[in-house]
C-alpha cells in the first residue's frame, strides 16, 4: 500500500524495509545465488540496476547476505531462511539493551501459552515437542 509519496518518476515509494524484503523473496525463491541482473529481472523491473547494487551492498553490509565473486562479477545469496533471519534480528536488537533479563523477561511474559511450550521444549531440548508447530 503507497503512503500517497512517489519517487520523481511517478512510482509510489516503497516502504522503509520493502525493497529488502522483495530482494530476499527473490533470492530465496531462485534458491541460488544470483547477480544483480538477474535480481533486477526476479524484481520484475521498474528499478535502475545500480538502485539493485545498491541494495545488495546494503543487506551485505547488514549480514543478510553473502557476496562472492563469480568471474568479475559478484553474486548474492542470503545468510539463512526467513526464520534465521529473524533470530538473527531478534539477538541483534537484544544485543543493543543493556538489561537483557528485563527484555526477555517481558517477551516471555507476551508469548501465548503454545509459544511457552514451544520455547519450552527447544530449551531442554525436546525435539519431538518442538516439531509439532
Amino acid at each position: 500500500m503507497s503512503d500517497g509519496r512517489h519517487d520523481g518518476v511517478g512510482q509510489p515509494r516503497r516502504r522503509p524495509g520493502e525493497l529488502e524484503s522483495e530482494v530476499l523473496a527473490a533470492l530465496w525463491a531462485a534458491n541460488r545465488s544470483l547477480s544483480p541482473a538477474e535480481v533486477l529481472k526476479a524484481l520484475g523491473g521498474g528499478l535502475a540496476y545500480t538502485t539493485v547494487v545498491t541494495i545488495l551492498t546494503r543487506m551485505v553490509d547488514k549480514g543478510v547476505l553473502t557476496r562472492a565473486k563469480v568471474g568479475r562479477m559478484f553474486t548474492y545469496l542470503p545468510v539463512a531462511d526467513a526464520s534465521g533471519l529473524a533470530a538473527r534480528r531478534m539477538l541483534a536488537q537484544l544485543e543493543r539493551e543493556n538489561d537483557k533479563a528485563q527484555v526477555l523477561a517481558h517477551f516471555v511474559g507476551a508469548l501465548s501459552p503454545a509459544e511457552e511450550d514451544l520455547l519450552r521444549a527447544i530449551l531442554t531440548d525436546d525435539q519431538d515437542s518442538a516439531k509439532g508447530t
